[in-house]
């Protein structure tokens, strides 16, 4: 009789992995961390092909990059400051799962080129988990274009609004820094509804069965 491990709840699916022969590669959270009700997340494969372990260390080794996650003694990831941050958490998975095993993942930086305003935007953090969005000139609409991408970023990282006049400033709820996860939100902030269209769109996609339950 095969003996059913609870592995925790997926949730989030990268079905076909291009750069590891297209296995199924889950992202599951768990909430426990060394004795303490802590979340945890575990990155996870049914496949048993060879080189597949190896596939899924480097795809946890990337999320630790590109998210600032960090990884227990168990082989579980978790954010520095114990706090869910599931959506994000989702994202930095989504993302690590681009990478091939061979190309170094590294954080991306606190500005970009908004291809929409050919403005530089650049988001500094003032301390505390919280993070303040500016552009660069003063080209006519920069303002409203600011405000639009903090809205990004409150969406995709599950941050809070912090009330000022611009509407450019934006927190995380635990009173944390997360600098890489931020850089790492910002290259998506600018075409949020995008990304939310496309999570809506990809919500029905299958599930990652045990080989016993596959057919």
């Amino acid at each position: 009789m095969r003996r059913v491990v609870d592995i925790g709840r997926r949730i989030e699916l990268v079905p076909m992995d291009p750069h590891f022969n297209d296995i199924s590669i889950g992202l599951y959270r768990q909430n426990t961390n060394h004795g303490h009700d802590t979340p945890v997340f575990l990155v996870h494969t049914y496949s048993r092909i060879s080189g597949a372990a190896e596939r899924i260390e480097a795809v946890v080794e990337a999320m630790q990059v590109l998210g600032g996650l960090l990884k227990n003694g168990d082989g579980l990831l978790h954010f520095p400051c114990n706090s869910l941050h599931e959506a994000a958490c989702r994202r930095v998975f989504l993302e690590a799962c681009k990478l091939a095993s061979d190309t170094p993942a590294e954080p991306r930086p606190l500005n970009i080129l908004d291809k929409k305003s050919k403005l530089t935007i650049t988001v500094d953090s003032i301390g505390e988990g919280v993070y303040r969005v500016s552009a660069e000139g003063e080209r006519r609409g920069a303002a409203r274009r600011v405000s639009a991408i903090a809205g990004g970023l409150a969406k995709l990282g599950e941050m809070e609004t912090v009330e000022t006049d611009n509407r450019d400033t934006v927190a995380f709820a635990c009173g944390e820094s997360h600098d890489a996860l931020v850089g790492l939100l910002l290259t998506r902030a600018p075409n949020v509804r995008i990304v939310l269209r496309e999570e809506e769109m990809g919500a029905g996609r299958g599930v990652l069965s045990a080989p016993s339950q596959q057919t």
